[in-house]
């Protein structure tokens, strides 16, 4: 079959797949699991990555929704998405041996919109209501925070004072949607504080401008990640806005063949929370379709790295003993 159809180029995306965040959330679940503490137990999914949970729940890992379905003093870890105070008072409460994976940009995020709190301004929080990552951040700031996704929310903000107001961003947005979604913000608040886009993660950014160079040449565009991973419908919005057809795939079983009837140039990515194993797997049920080639694009280097928690160098030194 694939003799007789024409060849397939792909395009492979540079950067693609994990980030630093899910490298560090990952690993903190993976060394939680040797401590000889099991069961480990993880609140909410450790990443937005169906094949990532399900490989943790084989090694393991106890994923559940709340504290409250968690033995008294287990060992803990939250998600790389971050949590909100309540959830730290309810683990505390509970005495839970808690690790924490939110991803430092999460963080860093959440100290920002604090430090505005603090002096009394409205915060305003750029991202999807819902989202994890935002009902943590909203959990962490207090204050008078509004969440906003649309120029229509925008529109209905009410602030207590117009003169002290400030934003912060969801880290896995759209830098497009995000940057017009601040411009309304500045015209309707010309003295408003914040970071610009800089608050969206360098990994989001980056594998959003590869995509962008994939659609100059491409027919079509993959995108591996869950269908609730942000940054993953981000890169398959963002190929669709730029006018080529997209589809989100949880892997190779997700492909459908008439994607590619007269396609010659095709796009291949992975959000930030997909393995590279799945891009393998995918480029190999590509080729048993056509015979394929692969080009990887030049992108841009990451060498990101963040560092251990405290509490699971602490674990890992009393194993030792």
């Amino acid at each position: 079959m694939a003799a007789a159809l024409p060849p397939l180029k792909i395009l492979l995306a540079n950067p693609r797949g994990f980030c630093a965040g899910v490298v560090r959330a990952i690993d903190i679940v993976e060394r939680a699991l040797t401590l000889g503490k099991n069961p480990v137990y993880v609140r909410h999914e450790i990443v937005h990555n169906k094949h990532v949970v399900e490989t943790l729940k084989g090694r393991g890992a106890v994923f559940v929704d709340e504290t409250d379905q968690i033995p008294e003093g287990a060992l803990t870890i939250f998600s790389a998405h971050g949590v909100s105070k309540d959830v730290e008072r309810a683990a505390a409460e509970r005495r839970l041996d808690v690790i924490d994976a939110t991803c430092p940009l999460v963080h860093k995020v959440h100290n920002e919109g604090r430090r505005y709190a603090e002096r009394g301004f409205d915060v305003i929080l750029i991202g999807h209501a819902g989202h994890p990552e935002v009902e943590g951040t909203r959990g962490q700031i207090g204050g008078r925070l509004h969440v906003v996704g649309t120029l229509a929310d925008i529109a209905a903000l009410q602030i207590a004072d117009p003169d002290k107001v400030a934003f912060i961003t969801q880290t896995t947005l759209s830098v497009d949607d995000t940057r017009d979604l601040i411009a309304a913000l500045r015209a309707r608040y010309p003295t408003i504080i914040g970071p610009d886009t800089r608050d969206i993660c360098y990994a989001t950014q980056n594998r959003q401008r590869a995509v962008k160079e994939m659609t100059r040449a491409a027919n079509l565009v993959l995108v591996i990640g869950s269908a609730n991973s942000s940054n993953s419908n981000r890169l398959r919005e963002l190929a669709e806005a730029d006018g080529v057809p997209s589809y989100l795939i949880d892997g190779p079983q997700s492909l459908d063949p008439a994607w590619l009837d007269g396609v010659a140039c095709m796009g291949l990515t992975a959000g930030a929370s997909a393995p590279e194993t799945l891009v393998e797997a995918t480029l190999a049920a590509l080729a048993r379709w056509r015979t394929i080639s692969v080009e990887i694009l030049a992108g841009r280097e990451e060498n990101v790295v963040f560092k251990t928690p405290e509490r699971l160098l602490e674990l890992a030194e009393g194993a030792r003993v």
